[in-house]
């Protein structure tokens, strides 16, 4: 079985990434009353993590690694919190969306609520730790970057901003994340620019 190219895995996460983003314009169009909550909708919102956690490894694979420490750590920060945001949609979408009011309160109340706190607070710092060095590399478009951090924001603090700031936020990062997704593509196309991030050497302080 031939092993995958290099450019290979990038467009393959660069379609996950776009994969993300349909999924967050679903979660968004649903908590808009856009399209109607089913079962469907319930069961893919945890997607959306799931598949931008895979952007955001070949992002760092591609550019991250060259910044060493700092972007190792604020990889896992990030890559960490994704995985645990999964679990946060699947306890909102269905389990939460099968109980009480009463019942979701005594529950937030209790090691839960700190659970999706913190959860939802190392999103925050991850994405920003993330995406300050992939800014700070200069090799991706900043627009799309700032949008998915701004984006970030209502996500991680969706328990005290009202519905319509949560609705924007998911868009904001749903189209910061399609843009990263194509442009991640078009450059894993380029047979130049995905060699040179596949063989820059990692930096010596990281060996």
């Amino acid at each position: 079985m031939p092993i995958p190219t290099p450019a290979t895995l990038y467009r393959g996460a660069a379609a996950a990434g776009a994969g993300s983003a349909l999924v967050l314009l679903i979660n968004a169009a649903k908590r808009a009353e856009v399209i109607s909550t089913t079962a469907f909708t319930q069961l893919v919102a945890p997607l959306a993590q799931i598949l931008a956690l895979v952007l955001v490894v070949g992002l760092y694979m591609a550019f991250g690694r060259r910044a060493g420490r700092l972007g190792l750590v604020a990889f896992l920060v990030n890559a960490f919190a994704l995985i645990a945001l999964v679990g946060v949609e699947f306890v909102i979408n269905l389990v939460f969306a099968e109980l009480p009011t009463s019942t979701i309160e005594t529950l937030r109340e209790g090691p839960l609520g700190v659970a999706l706190t913190v959860a939802s607070v190392m999103f925050l710092l991850g994405t920003l730790a993330f995406v300050a060095t992939m800014i700070r590399g200069r090799e991706i478009p900043t627009v799309p970057l700032i949008m998915y951090v701004v984006g970030a924001v209502p996500v991680s603090f969706r328990a005290f901003v009202p519905e319509a700031v949560l609705d924007l936020g998911l868009l904001t990062l749903a189209v910061g994340i399609a843009w990263l997704a194509g442009w991640f593509f078009r450059w894993a196309s380029s047979p130049t620019s995905s060699a040179r991030a596949v063989f820059t050497p990692v930096p010596t302080n990281l060996r």
